[in-house]
């Protein structure tokens, strides 16, 4: 399966109140290397298992596979990960006909927060909210295979 997406900054925290659903997030990584990452990640009480291949050039597409594992299997396999831990918050706000996910940090990556919509087609037109700020589709260090290892906080 291919995953489009962009990804932008977050100018406010109005995207809070706009909400319908947040979930607390804790992932690590198996493997970070550029051709493909495995990512663990525990979501409230589901762990799931994650594969992704490299991005295209634009950084908008990438293959994705995942799999629902045991919250127990998911604890176990962070023990195993890659330093650098990922804590988050997804807040997710409907936006006319696209659902954004907005990505609240804690830790290492603390006042950084990330929003992206997934898209049907690379092409897609699709309503930006007033919290929206600049894009980094495509930025990897924005990815949070690189902010495991390269956390927010340290950026200078």
């Amino acid at each position: 399966m291919v995953e489009i997406e962009r990804k932008f900054l977050v100018t406010s925290n109005v995207y809070k109140n706009e909400a319908f659903k947040s979930t607390r997030i804790i992932q690590g990584f198996l493997n970070t290397h550029k051709a493909r990452t495995v990512r663990v990640r525990l979501k409230d009480d589901f762990g799931y298992l994650t594969v992704k291949g490299q991005s295209s050039q634009d950084g908008l597409s990438r293959f994705e596979w995942e799999k629902e594992i045991s919250k127990t299997e998911a604890e176990s396999l962070l023990n195993i990960c890659e330093s650098g831990v990922i804590d988050k918050i997804r807040y997710e706000v409907k936006v006319k006909n696209h659902i954004f996910e907005i990505d609240e940090f804690f830790g290492i990556n603390e006042g950084l927060v990330i929003a992206e919509v997934e898209l049907g087609n690379e092409d897609e037109a699709f309503e930006k909210p007033s919290w929206l700020g600049e894009e980094v589709t495509g930025h990897i260090k924005y990815y949070n295979s690189q902010l495991s290892k390269q956390p927010y906080k340290s950026w200078s």
